[in-house]
């Protein structure tokens, strides 16, 4: 792909993105979406690779159809209101259609059967792009229609997120894959307090959106894409996998880690909110996806290669880490300490 191409496309992108997020009206809200889509899907089928063209046709036709949904919710909502602002959705089954078009343009169970398909026939770039900003607009629209969307069946729905983005993610060897459910598993702790606290919610996206591009970034410099190559990596780059440790077990929701801190606002909410029942299931279920997390962990750091791989032993690499990888990786494992900051800004 030449780079006049990539910068129309990735201009497109942020202009879709920006048109969506500013938006009032639900058809530029809509036409944001549906510049996005077009603007990635020729870097998702950029390698002509049969999986890559797969992955792109199954985006555009699940993406195709949630914009139709989206639409449809927000005409059948001006039909009977006259309103067309994106804030007065009032009419419930207007509510109930757009609850499914912006489940299924996140990856939100059950909807989610897309996500880890597209992500495993995409480059790690398009991946983290596809994790982080594709998300964006979509998490917009929820976070403004949120006091008209159904609570228990957004909880629900959550609840689904996180035990299939945990079980569906333990046998898994890809890494794209493991980090698509990982996605699906999140998605679940941004659905079920986005009723009761929306700014929650878009605190977990964007320190989620954060701890995510690090990961993908670290993978894309060390050349890396499924279980078995990762265990050769420590040989190569041992400082770059040693943040990838650290990273991994932030994404997880471990203290005293970055990600560890929406996890525990969430929590304190759903029990302010007397959802302790909730809040103790998706906790519960979500130590299934930290065994992924310490098997990626495990890969990456403790394990050297047996004499028995098919892979020879790498070089130890003399490029220098990319700076903003180290600024991410920082940023991703110790903002921990300034939450109360965090949380007044």
């Amino acid at each position: 792909m030449t780079p006049q191409a990539k910068l129309i496309f990735t201009s497109s992108l942020i202009l879709g993105t920006t048109i969506t997020i500013s938006s009032n009206h639900w058809i530029t809200a809509w036409a944001g979406l549906e510049i996005n889509t077009l603007a990635i899907l020729p870097l998702i089928a950029k390698s002509h690779h049969p999986r890559a063209i797969e992955a792109a046709t199954k985006y555009f036709l699940t993406q195709a159809t949630a914009s139709a949904l989206l639409l449809f919710s927000a005409m059948m909502n001006a039909w009977y209101t006259g309103q067309w602002d994106i804030t007065q959705l009032t009419h419930p089954t207007a509510c109930l259609i757009l609850t499914s078009a912006l489940a299924m343009k996140l990856g939100l169970a059950p909807f989610h059967f897309w996500f880890p398909e597209v992500l495993q026939g995409s480059p790690l770039t398009t991946a983290l792009l596809l994790s982080t900003l594709m998300k964006f607009p979509p998490m917009t629209l929820l976070f403004m229609t949120s006091p008209s969307l159904n609570p228990t069946l957004l909880t629900y729905m959550a609840i689904l997120s996180t035990a299939l983005g945990g079980w569906m993610g333990l046998n898994q060897t890809q890494i794209r894959k493991i980090l698509a459910f990982s996605s699906i598993s999140h998605l679940g702790w941004m659905a079920i307090i986005v009723s009761y606290h929306p700014k929650l919610t878009l605190l977990n996206f964007y320190l989620y959106s954060l701890i995510t591009a690090t990961v993908f970034l670290t993978l894309n410099t060390i050349k890396t894409s499924k279980l078995s190559t990762l265990m050769t990596t420590w040989t190569k780059t041992p400082a770059l996998s040693t943040m990838l440790l650290l990273t991994l077990l932030s994404l997880a929701g471990l203290p005293p880690f970055t990600g560890f801190l929406p996890k525990w606002l969430i929590i304190q909410e759903l029990t302010k909110q007397s959802m302790a029942p909730a809040a103790t299931m998706i906790s519960l279920l979500s130590l299934l996806s930290l065994f992924f997390y310490l098997r990626l962990a495990y890969c990456a750091t403790i394990t050297l290669p047996p004499h028995t791989t098919n892979h020879m032993k790498q070089w130890h690499a003399s490029k220098p880490t990319p700076s903003a990888i180290a600024i991410l990786t920082t940023t991703s494992t110790m903002l921990l300490p300034i939450s109360p900051l965090i949380l007044t800004t």
